[in-house]
């Protein structure tokens, strides 16, 4: 991403060099710098509100008990992974936590899900079919409160930054059901490997061989 900010940089100063605005070019970084800065102070009031919104719904149980309703369904989607295992209940938790823009409290969680989901992965090297779903899931991106965009739209003085609530929904929604299906459809065609085979350990001579070998 670094290399293609970069390359954007400098494609836009040399295209301004030969079209004799480069002073334009100039003008415009700096004035984006500067938009750049009043954009992220402006966030930080709006996400505080959310982040501080969430995080009581965190602590009275709220994120706890919705991810215990959709535990079921967890269930059905990661049907690979056994119903004690610690896993179904880290998936649940990071996607209600994502789903309620809690995206600080769902790092960890799916990191720790991902852990656990490792400890059944047969192969060791390469990813599970239940982790290749719950990274689609994650990449999906599913959200009822989509924080961070309402916190945008305010602080360029957007007059109704709510409206984006039900489109935001609309896209998240198709896009994580589609996540799902296109996952499932890939199992079909890769199949999960077998744990890679143990090495055999050192060969000992039996009993006859050492006969032979004193003979």
């Amino acid at each position: 991403m670094n290399y293609i900010f970069y390359f954007l940089i400098v494609v836009s100063i040399i295209a301004g060099a030969i079209n004799g605005k480069l002073d334009a070019v100039v003008n415009s970084i700096l004035s984006g710098a500067e938009l750049s800065v009043k954009v992220a102070f402006s966030l930080i009031g709006i996400m505080a509100f959310w982040l501080g919104m969430m995080k009581i719904a965190d602590k009275c149980g709220l994120i706890t008990f919705i991810a215990q309703i959709i535990k079921p369904i967890t269930k059905k989607l990661f049907n690979e992974i056994p119903e004690n295992s610690p896993a179904i209940g880290d998936i649940a938790m990071s996607f209600t936590a994502n789903a309620f823009g809690l995206t600080n409290a769902a790092t960890p969680i799916g990191i720790k899900a991902m852990e656990e989901l490792q400890k059944h992965n047969k192969d060791q090297n390469s990813a599970s079919n239940a982790m290749c779903m719950f990274l689609a899931m994650n990449t999906a991106g599913f959200q009822l409160i989509p924080a961070t965009v309402i916190a945008v739209l305010i602080s360029i003085g957007y007059k109704n930054p709510t409206e984006i609530i039900a489109p935001t929904l609309l896209v998240t929604s198709i896009a994580f059901i589609s996540a799902i299906i296109l996952a499932k459809i890939f199992q079909k065609f890769w199949q999960p490997q077998h744990e890679p085979a143990i090495l055999e350990k050192e060969h000992l001579p039996s009993f006859e061989e050492k006969n032979d070998n004193v003979n």
